[in-house]
């Protein structure tokens, strides 16, 4: 393939992949925990990193990855303490990270905030060698914790208070579940952008929710989405010259609507199905037993 000659493509291709792994590994358990926004938030806080890896010299990925730790941190910290000006503290940090970012590029020599567009937006060609071992390093972080401790995040995520009366260490998981949301946060800037990432950690998983309601079964399905949009983005923006994150968001996008389509007539016959299988029962009755399922496939 003409695509693969390039070695910035091929480079861009391999970072999308384990994009496309990492984000909806991570987004599964934001949206099990009703935080879908805190990729958001993060990518807010990490553009102050990359602002001082360009003020200082450094790898803008290590540096974005090193502040979005500290915000994700932060962040939490301000989550068991800050209830009731919660929302407040966290929309300074959120902006005044966004703010910094732009500042620091602005002092550092020769900076501009043009540089910025390619961490905010995702750029193909500036996906550097360095960047691809900081990115594959993070990425095997992100895997090892959201694979290895999925049962304790997942029972963490589902219900804190059931988690700690079973042992578990809650504040802990919860903290590394930031700390890894922070991580993927900087694995994903360089393809799709500080401003589109959250989106690629969530849609996925929603996506895959119309189908399956099993834990296991939306994992697998959100990272098929999400590593079929990374690459399918990629190409893309090869061809037609169009910018990756937003392409890559797009198509997330439409797959969740055409899960959804897909979907809705499969609800319906389930619906259906406990009352034709028994004609002469009640409807009303009907309704227990297909509520009561319902609600063990949930939980399952």
């Amino acid at each position: 393939m003409e695509i693969l000659d390039y070695a910035f493509m091929q480079r861009a291709l391999f970072a999308a992949v384990l994009v496309g792994i990492t984000a909806p590994a991570v987004g599964i358990y934001l949206v099990q925990r009703r935080q879908a926004l805190m990729g958001d938030g993060i990518g807010h806080v990490a553009m102050t990193g990359v602002g001082l890896g360009f003020l200082l010299s450094w790898s803008p990925v290590w540096m974005a990855a090193l502040v979005a730790v500290l915000g994700a941190v932060l962040m939490e910290l301000v989550r068991w303490y800050a209830r009731t000006r919660g929302d407040i503290a966290l929309a300074m940090l959120f902006y005044g990270g966004m703010a910094g970012g732009v500042m620091l590029i602005n002092l550092a020599p020769g900076g501009s905030t043009g540089n910025l567009l390619s961490y905010l937006f995702g750029s193909l060609s500036t996906v550097s060698e360095s960047d691809v071992t900081a990115i594959c390093l993070l990425a095997a972080f992100v895997v090892l914790i959201t694979v290895g401790l999925r049962r304790q995040l997942f029972a963490v995520s589902q219900d804190e208070e059931f988690a700690r009366v079973t042992g578990l260490p809650v504040r802990f998981l919860n903290l590394l579940t930031a700390v890894t949301a922070a991580v993927t946060v900087t694995v994903a800037m360089r393809v799709v952008g500080l401003l589109l990432v959250s989106a690629l950690m969530v849609v996925p998983v929603a996506a895959a929710q119309q189908l399956t309601r099993s834990f296991a079964a939306t994992f697998a399905i959100a990272v098929a989405i999400g590593v079929s949009a990374s690459i399918g983005g990629t190409v893309t923006s090869y061809y037609q010259d169009v910018p990756p994150g937003a392409t890559i968001v797009l198509l997330t996008i439409a797959a969740f609507i055409a899960l959804t389509a897909l979907a809705t007539p499969l609800a319906r016959r389930r619906a259906r199905a406990p009352a034709a299988a028994r004609p002469g029962d009640d409807p009303a009755e009907c309704a227990i037993p297909a509520s009561r399922a319902a609600g063990e496939g949930t939980g399952a």
